[in-house]
């Protein structure tokens, strides 16, 4: 229920929000509530990937492209997520969270994701992702074209580049 009601809350506070750039970050402040918790009273491990939802919702809203996942009935699909978890979250702490579109191939887009703390970083993510349309998987050029970009996809970092090999499955190379 948690995410929902912050979920409502999101939408609701973007409301006629200015379309920004494909490659601007997403920037989101939460605060850590009791319901957030674990039994060692600081945020739930689960807890971190229901707010990276969020912030992938606000960074197809802030790019423009909600409006046409809705129309086109397109559905967002988390392919792969990689966590790693460098300081805890107490009760009642207020955090950032950054989501940011690091590039794309073929199939996948790729995200960065972080949990900041007054500017010190407490969790860093790696997220895959693709969108599904009633016929298959939707082309990423079709995807970044409708916000506005025409380009090559950006150069993948090495660190994402070892992290997207290791997330590969027998079907994604087959091709």
């Amino acid at each position: 229920m948690n995410l929902y009601l912050r979920l409502l809350w999101l939408l609701w506070h973007m409301r006629g929000m200015a379309t920004r750039g494909l490659f601007e970050e997403s920037r989101l402040s939460f605060r850590v509530l009791p319901n957030d918790l674990d039994l060692n009273l600081h945020m739930n491990n689960g807890r971190y990937l229901t707010f990276m939802d969020l912030g992938r919702v606000h960074l197809m809203v802030q790019g423009g492209l909600m409006a046409h996942v809705r129309r086109k009935r397109w559905m967002p699909v988390l392919a792969a997520a990689e966590i790693t978890y460098l300081r805890s979250l107490n009760p009642l702490e207020r955090f950032d969270l950054v989501t940011r579109l690091m590039t794309w191939d073929d199939k996948y887009v790729y995200m960065e994701q972080t949990f900041e703390r007054d500017g010190e970083l407490c969790a860093h993510a790696y997220v895959k992702g693709l969108f599904l349309s009633g016929e298959g998987r939707v082309p990423n050029a079709e995807v970044v074209g409708i916000m506005g970009y025409a380009g090559e996809a950006p150069v993948m970092s090495e660190a994402l580049q070892r992290w997207a090999v290791l997330t590969m499955t027998k079907r994604d190379s087959v091709k």
